[in-house]
């Protein structure tokens, strides 16, 4: 049964107990932009009191990914337009949707296959049962386009392991499937090609009649990926106190020939990602990593991260300038203002933090 939406890019239908949310923008790797997010808002909402939908799938059309975030190429256009109220509605309906997944009362199961970054790790990282395969990329990249980790994705990063929350969010790296367990992004790693049947799973409901339970049966978790390889060298490193003095550490690993073991994350790499981010990105991210580890649960992080981004907005050009570079003109040559971590003012993380949105996020 094909379920009616507000926009032909997003996809509902009912199969058996299955309500399956296909986000239909392959073209663009499914990134989503208001319209698609309200439409997404809507289905739940009209599943949420249907006796006949008992699971909710969130899959992806396309063969490069489930969703490469939002779409900040048209965040771009309306920023340089001096266009902000159109972007903070971008953020509401996002940040609000990301809550409505997490506390979902049906289960919510994610198929996270190939590209998921940013606003796609939004919705398949708030899902109950999150399932990523061979192909999966995993990455929170907003210090590469100059502001701060968000769709609630501050949450996840101040729950991973040790320090490598601090790691992911400043370096933007990404993740492969079994590093994508282990920092808490995903839950089970599945073979592309058993995703079918695993739906086919999903939809008999045969015992064992849990989503969680459906998906052990297709279970093949990988050995431990680099990122894990590297949590030595990692942990001590990010757990500095400023992000200049997570930089000399990072050098000192270098020097010592200290790091990750075999081919885990070498050093240098981190060393190199943080030269190319923001510097105001690194330092007021470090923080928001940092902060979210003492909140109550995702809406009150969601919030955190509705007032950064604000502040980015009405403040800082790195936004709109990362953006640009990296996926409007594509010279992948930001100007960063300021352009170099000694100059970012001492008071910056007092000011991103203090900052109040127009509006409360959470009516």
């Amino acid at each position: 049964m094909t379920w009616p939406t507000d926009d032909p890019r997003i996809l509902a239908r009912r199969r058996g107990g299955l309500g399956t949310i296909t986000l239909n923008r392959p073209e663009a790797i499914n990134a989503v932009d208001t319209a698609m997010v309200r439409a997404i808002r809507s289905v739940l909402d009209a599943w949420l009191d249907d006796p006949d939908v008992q699971v909710v799938l969130f899959d992806g059309a396309g063969t490069r990914g489930f969703s490469a975030g939002g779409d900040v190429r048209g965040l771009h256009a309306a920023l340089a337009a001096g266009d902000v109220a159109g972007p903070d509605e971008f953020f509401r309906a996002e940040y609000t949707m990301n809550a409505a997944i997490a506390e979902y009362p049906k289960p919510v199961v994610a198929f996270a296959d190939g590209v998921t970054m940013g606003g796609g790790i939004g919705i398949a990282g708030h899902a109950h049962v999150r399932i990523v395969t061979e192909t999966s990329q995993l990455a929170m990249p907003e210090t590469r386009l100059g502001f701060t980790p968000d769709a609630g994705g501050s949450w996840l990063l101040g729950r991973a392991p040790g320090r490598v929350g601090e790691f992911l969010a400043l370096t933007s790296w990404v993740m492969g499937p079994a590093d994508a367990v282990h920092a808490g992004f995903a839950d089970h790693v599945v073979p592309a090609q058993r995703l079918a049947s695993l739906h086919d799973a999903l939809v008999t409901r045969a015992d064992p009649a849990t989503p969680a339970e459906l998906a052990m049966l297709f279970d093949e978790t990988p050995e431990p990926g680099p990122i894990e390889r590297a949590r030595a060298w990692i942990d001590e490193a990010f757990a500095a106190d400023t992000v200049p003095e997570i930089v000399a550490r990072l050098r000192e690993f270098e020097r010592s020939a200290g790091g990750a073991d075999g081919d885990g994350v070498p050093p240098s790499d981190a060393l190199a990602a943080l030269a190319e981010r923001s510097p105001t990105g690194l330092v007021v991210s470090l923080a928001a990593v940092r902060s979210s580890r003492a909140l109550p649960g995702l809406r009150a992080a969601l919030e955190q991260e509705y007032g950064l981004v604000s502040w980015f907005m009405a403040t800082q050009p790195d936004m709109a300038e990362g953006i640009r570079a990296q996926l409007v003109d594509k010279d992948r040559s930001p100007r960063w203002n300021p352009a170099d971590l000694a100059d970012v003012p001492a008071e910056i993380v007092g000011e991103a933090f203090a900052h109040e949105p127009a509006r409360a996020l959470f009516d």
